[in-house]
């Protein structure tokens, strides 16, 4: 009894890092049909009416596919994960500190997502909070306060050091007089980006190379608790992700980084949608949400 006690303590203790070793083993031997999803992915987009790019990105293989992959497309609030990297990179460099106090003043207010613009004037909240709000619940007033401390141009800056040369935020959100390109805000909005680069922005994340492994894992913990799950998260069966998503009249996006066999970024970007009424199932939630279906189901664990 001994033995069998001493031998059973000695494969639970060692079993841990077998185990890793086993589930390491077995996600570099699986192999999603990637030639099926494509053709699933491809008649979605045929159908849609509108313009749709996308980019997935298997970060076990480096598989890739996309659509679009290199088109600019409007951003709507997916752009405020560049806005996020660039307060934890920030942070890193000792610019910024999460315990950074920020006043929200009823001018700071604007409409949209969020609920900061509900709350009292004169409220002071930390570039952490703020973070956490615009992360999570796409809150604008929050993002506007981020952008007031950090300076619109330093998020160009910081994608421009990771090679995300087209992904730009134009200016504060509702406040189109604060853009620092006009001409691009006007035909954009808020943001611009492909899919290819916001892909690779969240490969990075994923990796823990858009800042470090500690301020990445920070940033993808709050998109983790993300509450949009019109778009690719609707039939994904409630499977684990970090993402953001967009929204504007006739534009739909959203990039997603889903924990399945594989880790595995899909990004889809949308644009003159003929569909644009604000009900959960106009065409373009259902295109985004049958494609993150077909994503899942591929490499689904």
């Amino acid at each position: 009894m001994k033995l069998a006690i001493g031998f059973w303590f000695w494969i639970s203790a060692a079993g841990f890092p077998g185990a890793a070793a086993a589930q390491a083993a077995a996600a570099t031997d699986f192999r999603p049909d990637t030639i099926s999803l494509r053709r699933t992915l491809d008649s979605l987009v045929q159908a849609h009416h509108g313009l749709v790019g996308y980019s997935v990105v298997d970060i076990e293989t480096g598989a890739r596919l996309s659509s679009r992959g290199g088109e600019t497309f409007p951003t709507a609030s997916l752009i405020k994960v560049p806005i996020l990297v660039t307060v934890y990179d920030l942070i890193a460099k000792g610019q910024l500190s999460p315990d950074d106090r920020l006043t929200v003043l009823r001018i700071d207010k604007v409409p949209g997502t969020g609920i900061l613009q509900h709350l009292h004037d004169g409220m002071t909240i930390t570039v952490a909070d703020a973070a956490w709000l615009m992360a999570t619940i796409s809150d604008n007033t929050a993002t506007n306060l981020l952008l007031d401390r950090i300076i619109i141009r330093r998020v160009w800056d910081k994608m421009e050091s990771l090679g995300l040369r087209n992904t730009k935020v134009h200016s504060k959100s509702f406040l189109r007089s604060s853009s620092v390109a006009m001409d691009s805000s006007v035909k954009y909005g808020l943001g611009v980006t492909t899919p290819n680069e916001m892909a690779r922005l969240f490969e990075l994340l994923a990796r823990g190379q858009a800042v470090s492994p500690a301020a990445d894992s920070t940033m993808l913990r709050a998109l983790e608790n993300g509450d949009d799950y019109r778009m690719l998260q609707r039939f994904a069966g409630n499977a684990r992700s970090a993402r953001k998503t967009g929204l504007g009249d006739a534009v739909r996006t959203e990039c997603s980084l889903f924990y399945l066999q594989h880790r595995v970024i899909v990004c889809v970007l949308t644009k003159d949608n003929a569909d644009t009424r604000w009900i959960l199932d106009n065409e373009p939630n259902l295109t985004l949400a049958r494609m993150g279906e077909a994503v899942v189901r591929t490499w689904r664990k």
